[in-house]
C-alpha cells in the first residue's frame, strides 16, 4: 500500500479546494483543482476549467496515487465555483424566501393530486417513500421505489405554475 492510502480524511482534507499536482502508478501526472477525496477509497476528484468549455472532473483511483503536491491554495472564490459545478442549476440563484414558495407552491400541487405529503425541515416527504430537497426540482427527488420515483417526476414536471 501507499503511503496516500494509508492517510485519514483529516490529512486529505488539507487539499480541499486547492491546485495539485498528483503523481501516479507508471508516472501519469494529474493536475487539477482537488473536489473531494473518496475516504473510503482514497481517490481524488480533480477539477480542471478549459477555457471557454464545461469543466472537466477527473477521479484518480487512490490505489494509483503516488504522491500529491500542492501547486497552489485556494481561496473563497475558487471553493464555490468547485461546489456550483455539483449543484443543481439555478439552486444558488434562489433566495430562502423564494425556496419557500417553490416549497408550498409544490407541496399544493402534490396535495391537489391526493397525494400525502409532509414537511420535514428543508424536505418534503411525499407517501412517507419518496423525499424532494431543495431547490425542490424533479433532480431533488429521491425514493428507492423507482415507480412512485417516476411518476412523482412527471407530476412535477406537469406543475403549470412553477418550471422546475
Amino acid at each position: 500500500m501507499r503511503v496516500w492510502c494509508n492517510s485519514k480524511p483529516p490529512e486529505w482534507s488539507a487539499y480541499l479546494s486547492k491546485l495539485v499536482k498528483v503523481s501516479a502508478h507508471n508516472n501519469h501526472q494529474y493536475k487539477g483543482w482537488v473536489f473531494t477525496v473518496d475516504p473510503v477509497s482514497a481517490s481524488v476528484v480533480l477539477v480542471t476549467f478549459p477555457e471557454e468549455n464545461q469543466p472537466r472532473v477527473q477521479v484518480v483511483l487512490g490505489h494509483a496515487v503516488e504522491s500529491v503536491e500542492v501547486v497552489k491554495d485556494g481561496n473563497r472564490g475558487n471553493t464555490s465555483r468547485l461546489a456550483s459545478i455539483f449543484s443543481s442549476h439555478g439552486a444558488t440563484d434562489l433566495s430562502t424566501e423564494q425556496l419557500q414558495q417553490r416549497r408550498q407552491c409544490l407541496r399544493q400541487w402534490i396535495e391537489r393530486h391526493h397525494i400525502p405529503v409532509k414537511e420535514e425541515g428543508e424536505m418534503l416527504r411525499v407517501a412517507n417513500v419518496l423525499t424532494i430537497s431543495s431547490p425542490y426540482s424533479v433532480e431533488d427527488c429521491s425514493s428507492s421505489n423507482e415507480i412512485i420515483l417516476s411518476r412523482v417526476q412527471s407530476l412535477i414536471r406537469n406543475n403549470p405554475e412553477q418550471k422546475y
